[in-house]
């Protein structure tokens, strides 16, 4: 360690750092620098982010405004910093954690080691079975509005380190470039797409909204990941006390609940004959709804659960439809299984956990997709979809394992097709 420095930073912190980043691949910054250009320099770059930051005198760059389409035709906008900027930021990242993981409530499960979504996906399925109402919670513009003084306060109660609160205030400022070029200073807010802000995130409303609960509404379960978050309660009465309680201690905290977005849910099911303005709720990527079940009588039964939601096939579906772009038609067919195979598994795997039927909806349309790939491929042989069918049937005989849905399909028993 350099003792002529500042603050001691590991140097082999910051080689982790670099690789975790590695991984994680992402697009270039507004520098323009991808990984390849960064790393033909590499000793010499991480030399200089080491060095900036034991001394103090690293000022992270603007991070780039990207815009992402929402399932609801709106925009959402990440800000996605430099390579450079994210291995500075996974540094404090790989210090900070640590201190501020244990801490954490059992029912956080966004971006948290050992947690996941389908972890919440679960425990929320349980406990609407035990519970009649839940609150389905939207936050207006969580990370756009997060208070930068409230955040640091939050920090400090973790570490007293000085050169961890120096660079998370100097993140937290750090200007916005927008698509013209234009920089956006910002005084609120930490941009989604940062290294840190998902523990920020998580670290602000542990104490804006977990800890809360706990003191105040312990007998009120409730599943959060990162600012998405479901609440349950016994009676509509509870779910509407409560509603207002929280909107007024997120006032409190400088956030606001979504008036519209933010809504009382009644899980209905065989044994509850009530009704609810609203019977159904998403929670990430499910929907939860009354859905006809069998019992192991072979009895059907109306069971309030989740499945794939429409918006999660919808986007899906936008994906697949890519690949006909991206794989060219005088490319192999095994280019459009690899490109194919492994967002497939990461489907299967999530929504395959829950009502694995209706992910039936997004196996045909990958049918679909291989086949209108494949009329492109053999365009001069003019192929109508029955030809194109049958093209595709002899190819899944000839190579069963070449796409991974394929192997879904037959375990599930059905070779159908619905396009």
């Amino acid at each position: 360690m350099d003792k002529a420095k500042s603050y001691h930073i590991s140097k082999h912190v910051v080689m982790e750092a670099y690789k975790r980043v590695k991984a994680n691949k992402g697009a270039a910054g507004v520098d323009g620098v991808t990984m390849e250009k960064f790393e033909e320099k590499l000793t010499e770059n991480l030399y200089k982010i080491w060095n900036r930051m034991s001394s103090g005198s690293y000022f992270p760059p603007a991070v780039k405004a990207v815009e992402i389409p929402k399932a609801d035709g709106k925009i959402r906008k990440l800000g996605i910093p430099t390579i450079p900027d994210r291995i500075a930021q996974m540094v404090v990242k790989i210090y900070l954690e640590p201190l501020i993981e244990p801490h954490f409530h059992q029912d956080s499960y966004g971006y948290r080691p050992k947690k996941s979504g389908l972890e919440a996906v679960g425990v929320a399925r349980k406990r609407c079975w035990d519970y009649d109402w839940v609150i389905d919670i939207d936050i207006k513009g969580f990370f756009d509005n997060l208070d930068h003084e409230l955040m640091m306060k939050a920090v400090r109660k973790h570490t007293e380190e000085p050169w961890i609160l120096l660079y998370v205030q100097r993140w937290l400022q750090a200007p916005i470039q927008e698509k013209d070029g234009s920089i956006v200073k910002r005084t609120r807010g930490t941009p989604q797409g940062g290294v840190i802000s998902p523990l920020l995130a998580n670290l602000f409303l542990h104490y804006a909204f977990d800890e809360w609960m706990k003191r105040n509404h312990s007998s009120n379960p409730f599943e959060r990941y990162a600012d998405d978050v479901v609440v349950h309660c016994k009676t509509k009465e509870d779910a509407e006390k409560l509603k207002d309680a929280i909107g007024k201690r997120l006032l409190e905290c400088k956030l606001e609940l979504h008036p519209e977005k933010t809504k009382i849910v009644y899980c209905k099911d065989s044994n509850r004959k009530g009704n609810g303005q609203h019977e159904k709720f998403d929670f990430l990527g499910y929907t939860f709804r009354p859905r006809s079940s069998r019992n192991r009588y072979g009895e059907v039964f109306t069971n309030f659960s989740p499945a794939m939601s429409d918006k999660a096939q919808i986007k899906a579906k936008e994906v697949m439809r890519g690949w006909i772009k991206e794989v060219k038609p005088n490319a192999p067919i095994g280019n459009l299984a690899a490109k194919a195979n492994p967002v497939m598994i990461g489907w299967i795997n999530y929504y395959g956990k829950f009502h694995a039927s209706e992910l039936w909806s997004v196996m045909n349309y990958t049918e679909a997709v291989i086949m209108t790939w494949g009329k492109k491929k053999y365009e001069k042989l003019k192929l109508g979809w029955t030809k194109a069918g049958n093209w595709l049937k002899r190819t899944r005989e000839r190579q069963p394992n070449l796409f991974t849905h394929w192997q879904w399909m037959q375990r599930h028993g059905s070779n159908g097709r619905a396009v």
